[in-house]
């Protein structure tokens, strides 16, 4: 029923032992507060005794006292050496029987003291019996107690049961979200995280499975290509020239074929990449680093790269390769989109989030409509995969980042890239 380093277990032990603990001392100071006030009545009792002895020099001139209380009672007078004015009681056991005595100040100048004895014997028995049922409570007590805990334990596990179960009968064909609403308050946020879990793990069954069929298609063109003008090339003789036009058409569709290869192979690192230790690096730094690189193809190609960094350095923890991937890809798309004579813009502020990081070009636009994110999906007439933004929105997702494209609304075509970085990972260093 139990496991090792078990949570309900803990609970169990913890709960029983709180509560023996408490019964315990509780049962203690009752039994004491018993004891002491019916020895404090005794002991009432019998001064009131010895001050009706002192006062009438005799016992039966109390008129408060019957007979019957005064059974028992034996009182004598005793001489000590010393003169002694507290007032001594103290109990002894003779013959199996219990006595109570107290010693009383009679005479001082005499020395003489009065020695009451009464015999406590059913008192004695009545304590007993109630310290006995007092240990039986507590162990009825204690059986109770463990009944209550492991049925309030089962009850506390019960919901987490019940998800593993759900959980248990899951797969990637037939995952459903937990209903939220029928689970306790303190579990709801269990519930939530699990679905969105779940989403996760549906989106990403539903990318695997567009990036095989669209692998499959991908590399089947091409092949289907080279063996078209294979096959055209092989009906009759041709002339050299020919041949080696056909080649080189062949070599284009097979580089082709290679990029698409490359682009699936740099899934696979990116999914090593999501699991090397993050480190503190400062964004700022990095996107000047990344932009520097691509000023210079930028010129090359006849455009510029405008940059425009905010806050001057802003801390992160995060894997440095996902985040170059991300930013990369804004940069080469938006470069490959953006005329000659037009700009690009790299820029940084801080948001609500955390850190935005945004690539603005001036290309021609993107279909809102469709999910650029799937993989194999492209826009405009440009050469590619399509596979750029699936691995950016993983790499985004892996960074616990929020990533989207958008149209410009400022009047110029073009499209607008960011990333926004979790302020969680993250911290704003004070300028220098």
């Amino acid at each position: 029923m139990f496991l090792k380093r078990s949570i309900r277990i803990n609970f169990l032990i913890q709960l029983i032992f709180a509560s023996m603990s408490l019964i315990f001392i509780f049962s203690s100071f009752l039994y004491l507060y018993i004891e002491n006030s019916i020895y404090d009545e005794k002991r009432e009792e019998l001064q009131q005794y010895a001050k009706n002895i002192a006062n009438n020099q005799s016992l039966f001139n109390a008129d408060s006292e019957t007979t019957d209380a005064l059974l028992g009672i034996e009182v004598e007078v005793i001489h000590i050496k010393r003169v002694n004015q507290d007032i001594d009681l103290y109990e002894s056991t003779k013959n199996k029987q219990t006595y109570l005595t107290l010693i009383y100040p009679f005479n001082f100048e005499e020395l003489s003291y009065l020695k009451i004895t009464k015999k406590v014997t059913s008192t004695k028995m009545l304590l007993n019996k109630i310290l006995r049922y007092i240990f039986i409570i507590n162990i009825v007590g204690f059986i109770l107690v463990i009944i209550y805990a492991i049925a309030l334990s089962k009850m506390l596990i019960s919901p987490i049961r019940t998800i593993s179960l759900r959980l248990s009968n899951m797969n990637e064909h037939l995952m459903r979200p937990i209903k939220v609403e029928e689970l306790p308050q303190e579990f709801e946020q269990l519930g939530s995280t699990i679905n969105h879990l779940i989403s996760r793990i549906q989106n990403f069954v539903k990318y695997q499975k567009e990036l095989f069929i669209g692998t499959a298609h991908e590399l089947k063109t091409p092949l289907a290509v080279i063996k078209l003008k294979n096959q055209v090339t092989l009906i009759k003789k041709r002339t050299p020239e020919e041949y080696i036009e056909a080649l080189k058409i062949t070599n284009k569709t097979i580089d082709e074929m290679n990029i698409i290869v490359s682009d699936i192979l740099n899934i696979g690192r990116q999914e090593g990449a999501q699991l090397e230790k993050p480190v503190e690096v400062d964004v700022i730094s990095l996107l000047r680093e990344k932009a520097n690189d691509f000023n210079l193809l930028a010129k090359n190609e006849g455009k510029t790269l405008r940059m425009h960094f905010e806050p001057n350095a802003f801390m992160a923890t995060l894997q440095t390769s996902l985040l170059n991937q991300i930013v990369q890809n804004f940069l080469q798309n938006a470069l490959k989109f953006t005329p000659k004579n037009k700009a690009v813009t790299l820029r940084s502020s801080q948001s609500e989030f955390g850190l935005l990081i945004e690539v603005i070009d001036e290309g021609c636009g993107i279909d809102e409509s469709v999910d650029l994110f799937a993989p194999f999906t492209r826009q405009g007439n440009k050469s590619g995969v399509g596979l750029g933004l699936f691995l950016a929105k993983s790499a985004a997702d892996a960074l616990g980042a929020k990533i989207r494209v958008k149209n410009r609304t400022d009047g110029i075509d073009g499209t607008i890239s960011s990333l926004e970085i979790n302020s969680k990972l993250s911290c704003l260093l004070p300028k220098s």
